[in-house]
């Protein structure tokens, strides 16, 4: 892992946990994710910016706890299934 967010609230969880990630590209990254918590556990994933996982995140994914994360591979290709 690269870069880690998490956050606890009530209002844009995904928009925050985004915005979060993109702060930490500096850091360099293959792939990238996020999970939620509302009803059970939402998981998206992808390879590549954080615009592309914006892309894959549907419009109504949200939750009131939620985590995300860039990966950096240095086992394993960089794919969704690893991220």
């Amino acid at each position: 892992m690269c870069g880690i967010v998490g956050m606890i609230g009530q209002v844009n969880t995904k928009e925050i946990l985004l915005k979060g990630l993109e702060k930490l590209e500096y850091r360099g990254y293959d792939s990238a994710g996020l999970a939620f918590v509302n009803d059970g556990v939402q998981v998206h994933k992808e390879v590549g910016r954080i615009a592309a996982l914006r892309e894959v995140v549907p419009a109504d994914a949200d939750g009131t706890v939620g985590i995300g994360h860039t990966r950096w591979a240095t086992h394993g290709v960089p794919s969704v299934p690893n991220a």
